[in-house]
């Protein structure tokens, strides 16, 4: 099969036939092979009646996954990776805002131009600048930074990836942001990006609510410090306890060598206990060693995890 394109969804029933049918179109003028994998996330309303129609009246293309209550996109991509079958995957939003037109293009840049991961990127945006534009172009930015892959619009929904991709990460609480940086902790680096048309919404209202820059952050922290520690937490938690301890150890020794000079010397001195500095000290000793200790703690657990020795094969003689 050439192409499996996985489309989460949530409330979404007004989209979901015109949406079909267009996909259905443009795969059909290129003679592509495809499946459409619609992952209904919960909904309150009737997509998934709608989704179980479409299966009646376009047949076997048409595959449908019913989540009991909202869990999310990264859940519904998830799920839907795991169904894929094409030996490239799309990835779009089910609201209309994603253009099916853009997917043969998005294909010949995996199959012929040999890329791994393929993102959107729109570049014309119609959404509020004040609630979408300015906060996603910051936290684009930072990832930029922190991951090194140059892209300008992480959180697209519409991808295109080679297949063993998307079989190789897994997407989980909601890191359907981070996926390229996924894909790069993978050893997928070849990872580019194509200018895509962002369409106004059609239907409905946008599901995503100012928590998720607050999520985002917060996320983007956690696979940060997981890309670069996470087979090796001693080597943070370590560093850093190991320079708390040896400040404070220094101080501490420092107060105590001070205050022998002054009684060798007849100097009048204060009880080391009675100075700040000495509780500041012992301070950061305490919290060196939990550090450590951590950073311990954390060796044990990735030595006992079944992914200790996971690492990723790209090909085999």
């Amino acid at each position: 099969m050439d192409i499996s394109i996985v489309i989460p969804l949530y409330n979404e029933e007004e989209s979901l036939p015109e949406l079909a049918e267009w996909i259905e179109r443009v795969m059909n003028e290129n003679k592509f092979s495809f499946e459409i994998i619609l992952i209904d996330d919960g909904s309150s309303d009737n997509s998934w009646d709608v989704i179980k129609t479409l299966r009646s009246s376009m047949g076997e293309c048409i595959r449908g996954i019913s989540f009991r209550r909202n869990y999310g996109k990264s859940a519904a991509l998830y799920c839907g990776f795991n169904a894929a079958k094409g030996d490239v995957v799309i990835t779009m939003d089910a609201d209309l805002q994603d253009s099916p037109d853009e997917i043969p293009e998005l294909y010949r840049m995996i199959r012929e131009d040999g890329y791994d991961l393929v993102s959107g990127w729109k570049k014309k945006r119609y959404d509020s600048k004040l609630s979408k534009n300015i906060p996603s172009k910051f936290f684009n930015g930072i990832t930029r930074c922190i991951s090194g892959i140059k892209l300008h619009d992480f959180n697209c929904g519409l991808k295109a990836y080679r297949s063993k991709v998307i079989k190789s990460i897994e997407v989980y609480g909601e890191m359907h942001r981070y996926i390229p940086v996924l894909a790069k902790q993978s050893g997928f680096k070849k990872i580019g990006e194509k200018t895509v048309q962002h369409r106004a919404r059609k239907y409905g209202t946008t599901k995503f609510g100012m928590s998720r820059f607050v999520n985002g952050f917060l996320d983007l922290i956690t696979i940060t410090f997981i890309t670069k520690f996470g087979k090796k937490p001693m080597h943070f938690f370590g560093v850093i306890g190991t320079v708390m301890f040896l400040l404070g150890g220094g101080i501490a020794i420092w107060l105590i060598a001070r205050k022998l000079y002054c009684i060798a010397n007849g100097i009048i001195f204060r009880d080391v206990t009675s100075q700040p500095l000495f509780y500041i000290a012992l301070v950061t000793i305490i919290i060196g060693i939990q550090l450590f200790l951590t950073g311990f703690l954390g060796e044990l657990i990735s030595r006992n995890s079944n992914e200790r020795n996971k690492y990723f094969i790209d090909s085999e003689i």
